[in-house]
């Protein structure tokens, strides 16, 4: 959107017919790009029949969009009610016997479907955190050494093709074994799951664009800084960090829209909770508004995945100004 009214205001301020121009392919073009995919969508979806019926169009999935946030909307009134019913009782209790101690039960309804968006959100920030803090040392190291670069050049060229779809049964069963608890357990097995193997496959795009941001680092600034004899943590943080951050950004943007689409792959093998798991039980389920439900997990995860590359430039920009 910024760069949309950048461009309109620069256009703006010279030629009216650049100005319409500009305003055609900002505006234009990608709305009537989208009214084209509607209208082919409308006339082809009917004419393919599946095992669930025919593939829905924008009417019905526009539909079963409604029907979760009711859904939704639904649950959250039985949560209230079903919390202030318990303290009713816990008062009528305490009126009849001042000794008796209150127990609240916590509400075991069904998650919503933004419950498993705020889930597979979760999921994959703590996941893509973890893959940072492990890929931005190893990248400031890899660049500035070329020992530490041969090193670690074979991990990397092993490990980065490696699909999720093999990662997550060793994690399950490393994360089994090693994460047992005897009380309330900190963080729950699934989401170390599908967490842990969002940092295994995410972290490359960082690594690699970190060691790459520290190569280009100009080396007269690298040698003044030496000459100075400045400590190794000031050189980073006032030499190497402030020239590499374009860099460092984009692998960011890489790793976390790579992380998303490994999440969902990992919900749905592991039926871990989030978006991934709707999708497989509502293919299981087979009723004939399925294929519409899923449909709109389809466009949600294509505009979350959007969204969080988004906020990813706008950081990005934001860093840049300091």
């Amino acid at each position: 959107m910024q760069a949309i009214l950048k461009r309109l205001k620069d256009s703006a301020s010279g030629d009216p017919r650049e100005a319409a121009r500009a305003l055609l392919l900002s505006l234009g073009v990608p709305l009537f790009s989208l009214l084209l995919f509607m209208i082919l969508w409308s006339v082809v979806a009917p004419r393919i029949q599946t095992s669930l019926g025919t593939v829905p169009g924008p009417v019905q999935v526009m539909e079963q969009t409604q029907a979760l946030w009711a859904d939704y909307f639904s649950d959250r009134k039985r949560r209230i009610a079903f919390y202030e019913r318990q303290e009713q009782r816990n008062k009528e209790q305490v009126a009849q016997d001042p000794s008796y101690q209150p127990t609240i039960r916590a509400y075991t309804g069904k998650p919503t479907y933004l419950d498993q968006i705020l889930t597979s959100l979760k999921t994959v920030f703590a996941g893509f955190l973890f893959g940072t803090v492990i890929a931005v040392p190893l990248g400031i190291l890899a660049g500035s050494s070329r020992i530490v670069q041969a090193a670690i050049n074979p991990i990397v060229q092993i490990f980065r093709p490696v699909s999720p779809l093999a990662w997550l049964p060793i994690v399950t069963l490393i994360v089994s074994a090693a994460y047992v608890t005897t009380g309330e357990p900190m963080f729950a097995k699934s989401f170390l799951v599908s967490a842990i193997t969002v940092t295994l496959c995410s972290l490359w795009p960082t690594l690699i664009n970190t060691a790459v941001g520290v190569t280009s680092v100009d080396r007269d600034l690298v040698n003044v800084g030496r000459v100075l004899k400045l400590p190794l943590m000031t050189r980073v943080r006032k030499i190497i960090l402030p020239s590499a951050l374009p860099f460092i950004f984009t692998g960011m943007r890489l790793s976390l829209g790579v992380g998303w689409m490994v999440l969902i792959a990992a919900e749905m093998l592991a039926q871990n909770p989030g978006l991934g798991k709707f999708v497989w039980d509502e293919f299981q389920n087979g009723s004939s508004d399925s294929l519409s439900r899923i449909m709109v997990a389809v466009f949600t995860i294509g505009l979350i995945g959007f969204g969080l590359d988004r906020i990813m430039q706008f950081l990005q920009e934001l860093a840049a100004r300091r």
